[in-house]
């Protein structure tokens, strides 16, 4: 059962902490978009938070994204997606995610194209608002697009139709100062913005460095634990 009160709590302190790191970043208040990551919670944690304000929650994994999100869809809430999506559930994403933040890849990129094409004959969107992951390691396994391919696969993503390009993601390396790995996600946002002027948002900012992340120019910040609490064991 959720705590009302402790979430109360933890999300004002969050709230509170992002105010402060704008104003000592000399950024304007509210440019800030909290998601409120809600992995391995259930959609009853949703529903507290909904009372308490948020409405933009975040998932990283498919099934527990798509089955949350149809057990809340009474409420007025923006699903953002910010895992890795294997392409043959691109299709089935597009059933709740208002956002993917995780396009990484030229075969997502595709996936999403044709099943946005063909939704569009019978259930149409809007094209999907849609963040390239950028991979801050030198680990080509871990999620997200070498900096050195960010200006050609920015461009495929621009001739398409479906998919609306809002900025960068990453996540900072554990092993790094998150300073300095978000100083090379501002430097990939400025490349991004000088193809599409309004592609000026960042993802980036989690529960232990949203602080750096805000001094960067992060506009969304994806925050788990500070505010919901320890997670349940995974199901």
């Amino acid at each position: 059962m959720t705590d009302s009160s402790a979430l109360s709590s933890r999300l004002a302190k969050v709230r509170d902490d992002v105010a402060e790191a704008e104003m000592s970043s000399s950024r304007p208040m509210d440019d800030i978009t909290l998601i409120v990551v809600t992995k391995f919670h259930p959609a009853e944690l949703v529903r507290a938070l909904y009372d308490l304000g948020v409405r933009d929650v975040g998932e990283n994994r498919h099934q527990e994204a798509a089955d949350k999100a149809l057990e809340t869809a009474d409420l007025d809430l923006t699903w953002h997606f910010i895992g890795q999506l294997q392409s043959n559930k691109a299709r089935a994403a597009l059933e709740y995610a208002d956002v993917i933040h995780s396009v990484d890849r030229e075969s997502l990129v595709s996936a999403l194209d044709r099943a946005w094409i063909d939704r569009q004959e019978h259930n149409p969107r809007s094209p999907i608002d849609s963040f390239i992951q950028l991979n801050l390691t030198d680990d080509p396994g871990r999620g997200g697009i070498n900096p050195d391919e960010l200006e050609a696969f920015a461009t495929r993503i621009l001739e398409t139709q479906s998919l609306n390009l809002q900025g960068v993601m990453a996540v900072a390396p554990l092993d790094e100062d998150p300073a300095r790995a978000f100083d090379r996600v501002a430097l990939a946002s400025e490349l991004v913005r000088r193809l599409k002027p309004a592609a000026r948002f960042i993802s980036a900012g989690m529960s232990h460095d949203f602080r750096e992340a805000i001094a960067i120019g992060a506009t969304h910040l994806r925050i788990g634990t500070a505010i919901t609490g320890n997670r349940p064991t995974a199901g």
